[in-house]
């Protein structure tokens, strides 16, 4: 693998906004990772559909950021990628799922308001982190507070977005 840089950047145009629309979890599997179709660094299909399970999301409060850390000591560089999630009203459905997803190792595709998709925990699954929030005015949250961490070789891959529900590549499990 070459380290070397092969292009530069423009300063993009003003057309673009921050926030997540949605969120996918996908149940952990290795073959997922091993049987994708990657092209140019952008997930473009997978050998078996999998199955995606969304949560809407709304507000300024739902987050997706990575950061590289990098150790010229060890000769190593790995991506964190940290989601931050508010699911409001609290119900045994969500919970239950909620329970699930803390116990297990899901990948997660986060939609952000651009039309993009990204997938995290890609080759690792991510750890999911689960606070109930009550509230203690009548305006405060009564809810869920979810936290997802992945660690892995690369930043989180784009995806094209014309395999998201196509049913070749992806089912999507909307929420109830």
């Amino acid at each position: 693998m070459s380290c070397d840089i092969i292009s530069g950047r423009l300063e993009p145009c003003k057309d673009s906004v921050g926030g997540l629309k949605a969120v996918y979890f996908v149940n952990y599997d290795s073959d997922i990772y091993t049987d994708a179709t990657i092209v140019t660094g952008e997930i473009t299909g997978f050998a078996t559909p999998i199955t995606l399970y969304k949560f809407d999301l709304k507000g300024s409060n739902n987050s997706f950021d990575e950061s590289n850390e990098n150790s010229r000591d060890n000769g190593t560089s790995f991506w964190t990628q940290t989601g931050t999630l508010v699911l409001k009203k609290q119900d045994l459905a969500t919970q239950s799922q909620l329970k699930l997803l803390a116990y297990g190792r899901p990948l997660v595709v986060v939609e952000d308001y651009n039309g993009n998709f990204r997938m995290a925990g890609f080759e690792n699954g991510a750890e999911v982190t689960v606070n109930t929030a009550s509230g203690a005015a009548m305006g405060d949250l009564n809810g869920y507070n979810i936290t997802f961490v992945g660690t892995e070789k690369e930043p989180a891959s784009f995806i094209d977005s014309a395999i998201i529900g196509d049913t070749t590549n992806t089912v999507v499990v909307p929420g109830t």
